[in-house]
């Protein structure tokens, strides 16, 4: 498999022969104002332009939205992509909010949904903040749902895309119910405030490898977004402090990791 870190949580895959976009963000750089309500909201999104064309980012064979966040499905994803293209989401609520936009060829992710012969497996257990923020209904009803995916293929490795969770024990648990040998984390450690993480950061990124050490971890979804505080050095920092750097991939924008 090749995974290439585009922006944010917008990677490219290649896996089993197909090509995928994944939750792709398009807008130039300063194109919406920051989240209100969340970390350095004064920031312009996205923080920094992508690093290849959006016609390039548009020869795949399938894109996966993992949910409709502006950072990880915008406006100009919804303008720009074929609406003939394949699309995978994660429930029915988003079906019809991308069918409103015209898409046309939309599948929901479940624990047995497949693109050919490449298993999708629509994870369990991630959420999208705390408890604690979870219980205020306003906010609830704004983080909403988040789904990962997991790739199988009898020619590639199991590969575990956790999507914008937080660390809590049912992720852990899908974790050691899947075994993947890589896993793409959203470590970025976005913040609402008052409310703290709506994301993983370092720690979790730890607890992760801890849970499985012989796995590969892929940290994304950082230095993109304005509430995201986690930067690259730092956890690259933390990674070699705790000693866990040799089986963690931090890649710039526009750069491919093969596993």
């Amino acid at each position: 498999m090749n995974i290439t870190q585009i922006r944010n949580a917008t990677q490219l895959i290649t896996y089993g022969g197909k090509r995928f976009l994944i939750d792709p963000m398009l807008s130039p750089k300063d194109a919406f104002p920051g989240f209100p309500g969340t970390a350095r909201a004064g920031l312009r999104n996205p923080m920094v332009d992508l690093p290849v064309s959006v016609e390039s980012l548009l020869k795949v064979d399938a894109v996966i939205v993992t949910h409709t966040h502006e950072d990880h499905w915008d406006r100009a994803a919804s303008e720009l992509i074929p609406k003939t293209m394949p699309i995978f989401v994660q429930n029915q609520h988003d079906a019809d909010l991308l069918r409103s936009q015209g898409f046309t060829q939309l599948m929901l992710l479940s624990a047995t949904s497949a693109f050919g012969d490449i298993q999708l497996c629509k994870t369990d257990g991630g959420q999208h903040g705390s408890d604690r923020a979870y219980a205020v209904p306003e906010l609830a009803e704004r983080l909403g749902e988040a789904c990962g995916v997991v790739f199988r293929h009898p020619d590639e490795k199991t590969l575990y895309l956790a999507g914008d969770t937080i660390w809590r024990a049912e992720v852990a648990a899908d974790l050691r119910k899947h075994q993947p040998d890589v896993i793409v984390l959203n470590a970025g450690y976005a913040h609402v405030l008052g409310f703290g993480p709506i994301i993983m950061g370092q720690e979790d990124v730890l607890n992760v490898h801890f849970l499985l050490p012989q796995a590969r971890l892929v940290a994304t979804h950082m230095e993109a977004i304005n509430h995201c505080l986690l930067t690259r050095s730092a956890l690259r920092e933390y990674a070699e402090a705790n000693q866990f750097s040799d089986v963690l991939a931090i890649p710039q924008d526009g750069e491919t990791l093969t596993f």
